[in-house]
């Protein structure tokens, strides 16, 4: 029963028989104007063979759901709904003539009325017989279709939920074994400094590992453990390179993915910072705007200077993940010119007018 598209919903319990009400009347109607069969014959005759009809089709789910298109061939499916549809015909006319005549003993005027119409009483009952089946292949084959794209839903979010894991622990590797070099050296030439980096470090990993699990974080907490790693590679380089940002109140309240700018902070110091002799400037602005918050990291360079060849791993892993969070593909932008290397990121907000 809880199984039934009808039986299992008191709602479509009632439009069920409501819907066979509408053919009670019409029938009655029809038998009574159209064919002058006598007003209590036409009501009799309509009530009894259209309730029983309306039982009987509850009953043919079972058939229907067990005789599936994707188990049987058609011609088997075909021919079993034939030989049900003569069945229950044939069934349906002789308990229906049984109950007027036997049981609320209608006349031989009506028995003559009912034998004269049993040739198109036979096709109506095998026609309703294949419109109710019908429409129970439609329920079928509508959940079938549903619970597939449920199921495709939940196999993308868990896919994209991998693809995001995955892209996140992409962090550069090497910035971990570039700073334990440092601070080897360090502890020698200035064992404070080591100290000092190893707590930076310590707390940068710290955040790191604690947020893996989050989708995203707010501006603010990620700007944090970027002066972080910042900080670290400061002790590195020293004066090599200098941090700016503009940012406001606003724009650090906001949410966007964990670990997104990271990558992009690494690329200035590996391409900028390490081969330069002058001194690189690195910037970081966000604005809130249309919808979305626009993030600008810049870092300018030394032009005459090649800059480290890369993976290809830091712009390409934010790309995709913007693509499969937002499943947007215009929310990134890079621009060189004037000996400044500009990433533009738009992330989009729900509270931003």
């Amino acid at each position: 029963m809880e199984n039934h598209p009808i039986l299992s919903s008191r709602r479509n319990i009632y439009i069920y028989f409501l819907f066979w009400f509408i053919i009670i009347i019409t029938n009655f109607l029809l038998l009574n104007l159209a064919l002058r069969l006598d007003t209590s014959a036409a009501l009799g005759d309509s009530l009894v063979f259209n309730v029983l009809f309306s039982w009987l089709g509850l009953s043919f789910w079972y058939p229907t759901r067990y005789i599936s298109f994707e188990d049987t061939k058609f011609y088997r499916i075909l021919l079993n709904h034939i030989i049900g549809a003569v069945v229950v015909s044939a069934f349906w006319l002789l308990c229906g003539y049984l109950i007027l005549i036997e049981v609320l003993r209608f006349d031989d005027i009506y028995q003559n009325f009912f034998f004269s119409t049993l040739p198109w009483r036979f096709p109506i009952g095998a026609l309703a017989y294949f419109v109710i089946t019908s429409f129970y292949y439609l329920i079928i084959y509508y959940s079938g279709f549903q619970e597939r794209k449920l199921h495709e839903a939940e196999l993308k979010g868990l896919i994209t939920q991998a693809e995001l894991k995955s892209l996140k622990f992409q962090i550069n590797p090497h910035f971990i074994f570039n700073s334990l070099n440092s601070m080897s050296a360090l502890t020698t030439i200035d064992p404070e400094k080591a100290r000092g980096m190893i707590l930076k470090l310590a707390e940068f990993l710290r955040y790191t590992l604690a947020n893996n699990d989050r989708q995203k974080n707010k501006l603010k907490d990620e700007l944090h453990n970027i002066k972080l790693y910042l900080e670290i590679e400061k002790i590195r380089f020293e004066d090599k390179f200098d941090f700016t940002e503009q940012l406001s109140e606003e724009c650090l309240e906001q949410e966007i993915p964990n670990m997104l700018l990271q990558p992009l902070f690494e690329n200035a110091i590996k391409h900028a910072v390490y081969e330069s002799l002058e001194k690189i400037n690195v910037n970081l602005s966000c604005i809130c705007e249309n919808g979305y918050l626009k993030i600008e990291v810049s870092n300018t360079y030394d032009p005459g200077l090649k800059s480290k060849k890369g993976t290809g791993v830091g712009l390409k892993n934010i790309s995709e993940r913007l693509k499969l969070i937002y499943h947007q593909n215009d929310l990134i932008q890079v621009i060189k010119e004037n000996n400044i290397f500009k990433v533009l990121l738009y992330i989009p907000q729900k509270n931003i007018a």
